[in-house]
């Protein structure tokens, strides 16, 4: 995957399937101070777009400072690519940054 400036640095992640994770994004590079941070996870494995955002995720993202927590990912299913797309407001800024995350055992 091609990075750009929405693309966070640190992607692609890879999160076994039995695995629970929480990830936290800083925002400096695109803001300061977060307000009402939201996150969608979508399976774009072979080119796919499907929004698993509830079956994936549990709990609610939070800003704290420039980090955003995001909900604990789990239950994603090995040899998939998901996307997970982070948005939030900074100032009168609305913003959108992204990473992958690839499945495994």
């Amino acid at each position: 995957m091609a990075n750009d400036l929405r693309e966070i640095v640190e992607s692609p992640q890879y999160q076994g399937e039995d695995e629970e994770l929480v990830y936290a994004l800083t925002t400096t590079n695109f803001g300061s101070s977060p307000t009402a941070p939201s996150v969608v996870v979508k399976d774009v494995t072979d080119g796919g777009d499907t929004d698993v955002t509830t079956t994936v995720t549990t709990g609610l993202p939070s800003a704290f400072g420039d980090i955003i927590t995001l909900p604990k990912i789990l239950d994603l299913t090995a040899g998939s690519f998901y996307r997970v797309e982070v948005q939030f407001t900074s100032g009168s800024n609305l913003f959108e940054s992204f990473f992958y995350i690839r499945g495994r055992e």
